[in-house]
């Protein structure tokens, strides 16, 4: 590397250094949001303002349309790029004056404003009946008649009017059906007959997992709060408060007879073409992405979508990105997936995306969502670069072949003894792998019945990790909780199936391994149920030696 190519690289590092130590130089990052976009008339919602520079919101022009109620703020500290960043959140309370779709306006932070959001107020509802009580829990659930296995969102909301000390919120799981806690809490204000209510209100998932009457137990609430004056006169400062929610009663519907395989019940799916190339090439990769948002599912219920093309195109998809979020009391969930499409040749070049069969639980009829089908003309291949002269040239018998940063050329077979030797140091360390793992495996197989519950037969149901894990989990937290069934837990799906008896379970254990393979389209899908339906009693365990699985001899005796 010549002088002056050397001065440019330090002069560069130098440059990004100083970036990087002076993140201030770049401008500050403002950011706001509000904890609720849609509220009633009464309630109040919490506007959210982040910066990482030195200035405080100027709240005047939200004086507007709003009552400015409590005020806090909490500061936070980060390294970023080797320096460190104060990071500051602002939170405001805000009480709309009037219905309808009010605007927040821009705020002046520092040197920078934040982006204008919307807030939808609509009409104050009906006061709940328990007004008069310290303390009180509302519940709800966004479909009293759901299908098997259709994800209800379940919204509880603690209201209590007394200052609290501390206090416990909990909502018991039902019996037949799985619950999860969905997001994190909001926290508001609510006027409810002149009172005015510090509300907390949770989200939960319920999947129920059978058809019939589902008993949704009571929420409870438990805690101390501050009295009155009279209270702290007579030396009673504090009291303690208590609240219990209604019952809820399901009536879940079983599957219907034309019910698409996977089973998807949705109220409502959306496909859109987010990203397309405007010109496509022979041999070069052109990037596809799309979009999904399935209203009335999460993540772990949805199948990845795919990518079909003709012409002996390649497609090559990246991991999917979701983002999930609850809207009227149900989950959401939006997917985005991109591609890459390598074209093979020249001519007239069709992608699709095969349709996506759903349940419309409000029309309780099966609907295929679709998309147009994409059409390129696709160029011929760009002509190849001429060989540069100084790539290799001959030096008397030998090939040398140009290395970049090193002077002069190096010898071919140089180049070669490097790789291989590479290569043999893989191997090796591949080699040693595998004989590491046949020796536990061999130790877990003479040790499978020793690993089994003393009771064999005893089959005790899936346990909540495992159903928690088939409602919203990855294939792999449900491979985790698979091995949790033993004690002690076993080391591996392979482990675990040489544990269970010969049968549908040890098949849905294949199945759940093809699919995090990635074999076939939909295997996702069918191994979580075939998962669920397996195990719908819980492990049916391997009682003595059943022969099918001979303990194998060690590979090295001793």
């Amino acid at each position: 590397m010549s002088a002056a190519a050397l001065t440019g690289c330090l002069v560069k590092i130098l440059l990004v250094g100083v970036l990087l130590l002076t993140p201030g130089l770049a401008g500050a990052e403002v950011r706001a949001w509000l904890d609720r976009d849609r509220i009633e008339l009464g309630e109040s919602a919490t506007l959210n303002i982040e910066t990482d520079g030195g200035g405080r919101p100027d709240y005047a022009p939200l004086e507007d349309d709003f009552r400015i109620e409590q005020q806090s703020s909490r500061h936070s500290y980060e390294q970023h790029g080797g320096a460190a960043v104060t990071r500051t959140l602002y939170a405001v309370a805000l009480r709309p004056d009037r219905t309808g779709e009010l605007t927040v306006p821009s705020l002046q932070v520092g040197g920078e404003r934040t982006a204008p959001l919307t807030l939808i107020v609509t009409a104050a509802s009906a006061a709940p009946a328990r007004t008069r009580d310290p303390a009180f829990i509302e519940a709800e659930v966004d479909d009293v008649a759901p299908y098997v296995q259709q994800a209800v969102g379940l919204r509880l909301r603690l209201y209590y009017a007394p200052r609290l000390l501390s206090g416990q919120l909990e909502q018991p799981e039902p019996d037949g059906g799985a619950l999860r806690r969905s997001g994190n809490d909001l926290q508001y204000t609510r006027d409810i007959g002149g009172r005015r209510y510090q509300v907390v209100e949770r989200r939960y998932l319920l999947v129920p997992e059978r058809s019939g009457r589902l008993e949704v137990p009571a929420a409870r609430f438990h805690g101390r709060g501050v009295g009155g004056w009279l209270d702290d006169l007579f030396g009673e400062g504090q009291r303690s408060v208590a609240a219990e929610g209604p019952v809820l009663v399901l009536d879940v519907k079983p599957l219907p007879a034309a019910a698409p395989r996977p089973w998807l019940p949705l109220h409502n799916l959306q496909l859109r073409w987010l990203e397309r190339p405007s010109t496509v090439r022979a041999g070069d990769a052109a990037t596809i992405e799309l979009e999904l948002v399935a209203d009335g599912a999460t993540a772990a219920q949805l199948e990845p979508p795919a990518l079909s093309a003709d012409q002996g195109a390649q497609i090559f998809p990246e991991p999917p990105r979701h983002d999930e979020t609850v809207e009227e009391g149900r989950p959401r969930v939006r997917m985005v997936r991109r591609f890459s499409v390598l074209p093979a040749r020249e001519g007239r070049l069709r992608v699709e995306m095969p349709g996506v069969e759903w349940w419309d639980v409000d029309a309780d009829r099966l609907r295929v969502a679709t998309l147009p089908a994409l059409e390129f003309d696709v160029a011929p291949a760009a002509p190849a670069a001429p060989e540069s002269p100084g790539v290799a040239w001959r030096s008397g018998e030998e090939t040398l072949v140009r290395v970049p940063g090193v002077q002069g050329g190096a010898r071919a077979w140089a180049l070669a003894t490097v790789a291989f030797a590479f290569l043999w140091l893989a191997t090796l360390a591949w080699a040693l792998q595998l004989r590491s793992r046949g020796a536990a495996s061999g130790r877990t197989i003479a040790g499978a019945g020793a690993g089994a519950p003393p009771d064999a037969a005893h089959r005790s149901g899936p346990g909540p990790t495992l159903r928690k894990a088939l409602v919203a989990g990855e294939l792999g937290d449900i491979a985790a909780a698979l091995c949790a069934l033993s004690s002690p837990p076993a080391t591996d799906l392979d482990t675990l199936a040489r544990m269970l008896a010969p049968g549908p379970q040890r098949e849905a254990i294949a199945a759940l391994q093809r699919a995090r393979w990635g074999q076939g389209e939909g295997a996702a899908a069918a191994a979580r149920t075939a998962v669920r339906e397996a195990f719908a009693r819980g492990p049916d365990w391997r009682v003595g030696d059943d022969g099918g699985d001979a303990t194998l001899p060690p590979l090295y005796p001793r």
